[in-house]
């Protein structure tokens, strides 16, 4: 009897559970540690730029940027082409504050402007602009050349005798572009508008060099055809001035130029 009594009370004990081993524990920072790090160097990194970014000189970025374009190709319409940006008022800012360079260099774009301005007083075909570095006259190329030819005309060389006059007063360089509108153009001396853009702009150049003794270091030419309009070739007016021939006075050493 007794035994039949330990048989059951041993159905009654509850089975008993098995140990379970945990794996063992990795050495050093969890996997996911890892890539936040790395997450947050890089948030890091992108917070530092952009502060770097607001502290940039934006006149100098301005300048880098235009150097880009220009390096690059990248063509700009200049609706107005009489933009003057040495307004009174600009350099009467007190938070500009120009180097003796800037200020040696903005006397002769001044006085440069001033005596070209003063040669092409009663030439109505030409235009006056001026940038950080130089002035641009803009010609017609209507004033300088008869259609589809590189000869000067009497006109032309009363202008270039103005340029004469300003290259032999003042201490600029200059080059001479030659531009045409977007309508294709062919003859027999010139097939196409960059030979005729070309032409021009070096026949304007030797007169330089041979009537008024410029030495032709101070001086360069190039030939853009259609490729740089000022305003849309949308209407025989705007055409016009897009035919142009372009005269810019620079201070020598202008690395642009």
């Amino acid at each position: 009897m007794a035994k039949k009594v330990s048989m059951d009370s041993a159905k009654a004990l509850p089975p008993r559970k098995r140990k379970t081993i945990d794996p063992p524990v990795e050495e050093g920072l969890p996997p996911w540690m890892a890539t936040f790090a790395d997450m947050m160097t890089l948030l890091l990194t992108f917070f530092v730029l952009l502060l770097s970014f607001a502290n940039m000189d934006i006149v100098k970025f301005k300048a880098a940027m235009g150097s880009v374009k220009q390096a690059m190709g990248m063509q700009k319409k200049d609706i107005q082409a009489l933009y003057s940006p040495y307004s009174p008022t600009r350099y009467e800012r007190k938070e500009i504050e120009l180097t003796k360079r800037d200020k040696k260099l903005l006397d002769l774009v001044l006085g440069v402007k001033a005596l070209v301005e003063g040669e092409t007083a009663r030439d109505k075909s030409s235009r006056i602009s001026t940038d950080a570095n130089g002035v641009m006259q803009r010609v017609d190329s209507s004033a300088m050349f008869a259609p589809g030819s590189a000869e000067l005309t009497p006109a032309a060389k009363t202008i270039l005798d103005r340029v004469i006059n300003v290259l032999k007063q003042k201490n600029v360089d200059i080059i001479i572009g030659g531009h045409t509108d977007d309508q294709p153009f062919s003859s027999s001396d010139y097939p196409s508008n960059w030979e005729l853009s070309s032409s021009r702009a070096a026949r304007a150049l030797r007169y330089l060099v041979e009537k008024g003794g410029i030495d032709p270091s101070r001086l360069k030419a190039a030939g853009y055809a259609g490729f740089r309009p000022l305003v849309p070739n949308d209407s025989p007016e705007n055409r016009r001035r897009n035919n142009r021939i372009e005269i810019y006075y620079h201070a020598p050493g202008v690395e642009n130029w």
